[in-house]
């Protein structure tokens, strides 16, 4: 939970990504030694930046340049016991976890680099977890973070927001990336929990950053606005137990109505703001179903319009599978098999697309094959909750 906070506070003062995250390793260690010991300090998090911190001073001051080095940034910080990451600011946005996602997704760094490695030091992700999010092998993703920390510190890339000049040609990586942290954290690809809350908040607060530091560009607010009206849905989307709830299974009187209208409003400004990008139509899909008092009242035709638009503009297999999902709600089961017929090459072992041909081939009234489907599903899928989500789908048939 604090790790993203300490890297990028220590990478202030070591300028350097893959060493802050060393030293933020480092204090994790020194908590896990100490607080059996002398107890839970009453600020966590303060303590761990604090020894962070205070690691990257001794280390600055066995470098030849501690002088020069000391003078801009240690005494200040060893005069604070616990010093506060989102309070030493001194920059337009105001934030060390915004300047490290933008280092991390510097022009240097190829554009899957910069998402993986962003991935790793803002989201706190594992590799297994970052290669289940780009559907790669994971000593690819492993390489991919090695290579990224490497080529920023062998550049000598500053720790720092880009220029104005330079901030909208790499706005897009960001956007992306902010994106990925999200959709991990909205339905985790490993572990015990199907969701992980503080993840999206952690999205969502850099989005809004973002959309306060640009606020002209009509895909930041549609993003904020994506993430605002899919975040909405949290409080409906597990049962007390934990299980899964799925979208038209959710009870919406149990939606974050409140940020319903925030994502409304996002959205709003996003089409003022210029022509529909790919946020602002995924952002108008989820529109359609926050606007939908009941499942049955959803306009799937609205929908599968909208993705259609947003298959023009960004061919995606996963979007290709959501097209074909919502044709056959709009169109019936038919017409969405059709759509899904030869995504598997491009979705090799991604569980959603057998899951989806399972609902489709079941209201098609063909029980074993969507048995079978929700079985591989089962299988493909590293996540606890989602396995049995399939297994209890596939036993339902």
């Amino acid at each position: 939970m604090e790790a993203a906070r300490i890297i990028a506070g220590v990478a202030r003062i070591v300028q350097d990504v893959g060493l802050a995250e060393e030293l933020a390793q480092d204090a994790l260690v020194a908590a896990l030694e100490r607080w059996p010991r002398d107890g839970v300090p009453d600020n966590p998090g303060g303590w761990l930046m604090l020894t962070a911190k205070n690691r990257a001073i001794d280390l600055l001051r066995r470098r030849t340049v501690y002088e020069r080095k000391l003078a801009e940034v240690g005494r200040d910080l060893l005069q604070q016991p616990e010093p506060d990451p989102d309070g030493e600011l001194d920059d337009p946005v105001g934030d060390d976890l915004l300047r490290l996602i933008f280092t991390a997704c510097h022009p240097v760094l190829k554009p899957q680099q910069r998402a993986a490695l962003t991935l790793r030091l803002l989201g706190g992700l594992t590799t297994d977890e970052i290669a289940r999010a780009f559907l790669i092998p994971g000593p690819t993703a492993a390489q991919r973070i090695v290579r990224a920390k490497r080529t920023l510190a062998v550049r000598n890339i500053p720790f720092a927001l880009p220029t104005p000049d330079d901030l909208t040609d790499r706005l897009q990586s960001v956007l992306g990336v902010i994106y990925l942290i999200f959709n991990e954290g909205y339905s985790a690809t490993a572990g015990d929990d199907w969701i992980r809350p503080a993840l999206c908040e952690e999205a969502l607060r850099l989005g809004r950053i973002l959309a306060g530091l640009v606020p002209g560009d009509p895909e930041v607010h549609g993003l904020v606005a994506l993430m605002e009206l899919q975040a909405s849905r949290f409080p409906a989307r597990t049962a007390p137990d934990g299980t899964p709830v799925l979208l038209l299974d959710q009870d919406r009187r149990r939606w974050d109505h409140l940020l319903i209208r925030r994502g409304l409003a996002s959205l709003e400004r996003s089409v003022a703001a210029g022509p529909p990008g790919p946020y602002t139509l995924q952002a108008a899909i989820a529109a359609c179903h926050a606007e939908a008092r009941d499942p049955a009242d959803t306009d799937w035709f609205r929908i599968a319009g909208f993705y259609t638009l947003l298959l023009r503009r960004t061919d995606s297999p996963v979007v290709r599978l959501n097209h074909a999902v919502a044709a056959g709600m709009a169109e019936g089961p038919a017409a969405g098999l059709a759509l899904l017929d030869g995504l598997a090459d491009d979705l090799p072992g991604y569980p959603h697309l057998p899951a989806a041909r399972a609902e489709l081939l079941a209201r098609q009234g063909r029980r074993d094959e969507a048995r079978a489907e929700f079985i591989r599903a089962a299988s493909l899928t590293a996540n606890a909750r989602e396995r049995a989500l399939f297994e209890g789908r596939a036993a339902d048939l």
